[in-house]
């Protein structure tokens, strides 16, 4: 079968580079010419328009960077597919573009799912991604043996748009968990207790998070610049949650106080730092 794959960043180019290596007859797209070029002396076929990629495969593949992108590329992918059976969108969008997209393609027999992602690049790079899944149980069925090339945890959560509602709850609890590390390590450095020796009790105690584990010795090396989880991703995360929160009528005053630290982690220039950055908004009065 046919594979494309759309959008090389972060973490698409990782994903791509396993399906790659796995044996799949891959055709990638992405707006960098540079990483088309770099795919094909790999093995990929590279795609020089969304047009070429639609026409000549049947499974498609997309990571993008936010709702606008992804919706314009499915729009796209209805107007010039051939032969397209199936989309799977691992971007993180709202609710209400997954449940947009699968109208959308349905209206050209094509399969939608929503199949968000986590674990980072590095669990791109390795093909040891959680994939969480929203559609039709056979949709999934079929797309299940590229999401193992991909991903070790894959999840068929649901109906279309459950995969994404199930990102959005890991985003939520990353989001708040993020911060209340950098909450946590402030008041540790305002005591007088080292970042070290606070691991040393936090990481065995209930205390404990995977964030706080993250951003730990990111805080402590003040390693902010050139980030793989750049606050400007978060925050646009943050923004979807709240939005659905309030179609919900449903109050979130953690995610909804998060929301209001990270828009002011942005005013302060700081939006492409990373997300363990956010403690500078706690000591930026410090002596």
């Amino acid at each position: 079968m046919k594979i494309g794959f759309i959008g090389l960043g972060n973490m698409g180019q990782g994903m791509a580079d396993n399906l790659l290596n796995k044996g799949v007859d891959l055709m990638v797209f992405t707006r960098s010419l540079e990483k088309i070029s770099a795919m094909k002396k790999k093995g990929a076929k590279g795609a020089s328009t969304l047009e070429q990629i639609s026409k000549e495969t049947e499974l498609i593949f997309i990571c993008l960077p936010d709702v606008e992108t992804s919706i314009q590329i499915i729009k796209g992918i209805k107007n010039y597919s051939n032969n397209v059976k199936s989309v799977s969108d691992h971007s993180t969008v709202s609710l209400k573009t997954s449940i947009e997209s699968h109208r959308l393609l349905n209206e050209k027999g094509i399969s939608f799912l929503d199949a968000p992602i986590s674990g980072g690049p590095v669990g791109a790079k390795d093909g040891t991604l959680s994939i969480m899944v929203g559609g039709k149980l056979d949709d999934y069925t079929k797309a299940l043996p590229y999401y193992k090339m991909m991903g070790t945890t894959v999840k068929h959560i649901g109906k279309t748009g459950t995969g994404t509602a199930m990102k959005l709850i890991n985003q939520l609890l990353t989001a708040v968990h993020t911060t209340a590390a950098a909450e946590a390590i402030s008041l540790a450095n305002a005591v007088g207790i080292t970042i070290d020796d606070a691991m040393e009790i936090l990481s065995v105690s209930f205390g404990n998070s995977k964030m706080l584990e993250r951003s730990a010795p990111i805080i402590k090396d003040k390693t902010y610049a050139e980030s793989s989880a750049p606050a400007r991703n978060l925050n646009k995360d943050i923004h979807i949650i709240t939005e659905l929160a309030n179609d919900l009528n449903l109050n979130l005053p953690l995610i909804k106080s998060t929301k209001v630290l990270f828009d002011e982690y942005k005013k302060m220039g700081k939006d492409m730092e990373d997300i363990a950055g956010i403690i500078q908004l706690f000591e930026m009065n410090k002596e």
